[in-house]
């Protein structure tokens, strides 16, 4: 399970890198300031949570349940919240309307928030665990 999602993060930090280059230099030319700075906010927070999947896989703290509950959380909360957020702040380039999936943004965040919750019962129940 550690090997997976230590492979899960650094998809997530490769991707981030490549849509935070892609952001810096092509989307620059496309989007308004406002939306490239909406898509920044995508990219920086797919990238923290790609360093907190490695810091979960690492750990001996987390509880192997907990870690595949929280991989599962980060994924789909990555997914919805970047995603949405990708989605959003390109809307201007495409001619379908992503606003009508703008829900899926707060569902993603709460995802994230879910996950680091997790992490921080998991820790405070196994206080033996950690020294």
């Amino acid at each position: 399970m550690d090997r997976r999602i230590i492979l899960t993060a650094a998809l997530l930090g490769v991707i981030s890198i490549v849509l935070g280059a892609f952001g810096a230099h092509a989307l620059k030319k496309l989007v308004d300031v406002n939306a490239l700075a909406t898509f920044e906010t995508g990219v920086r927070y797919q990238m923290y949570h790609a360093l907190f999947l490695l810091f979960v896989a690492t750990t001996s703290s987390v509880l192997p349940k907990t870690k595949k509950a929280i991989h599962i959380l980060v994924v789909l909360g990555v997914l919805f919240f970047s995603g949405s957020i990708y989605l959003l702040a390109t809307n201007a380039l495409t001619s379908f309307d992503f606003k009508v999936i703008g829900f899926i943004t707060p569902v993603g965040g709460l995802l994230l928030i879910v996950a680091w919750s997790l992490l921080f019962i998991d820790i405070l129940k196994n206080k033996s665990q950690i020294q």
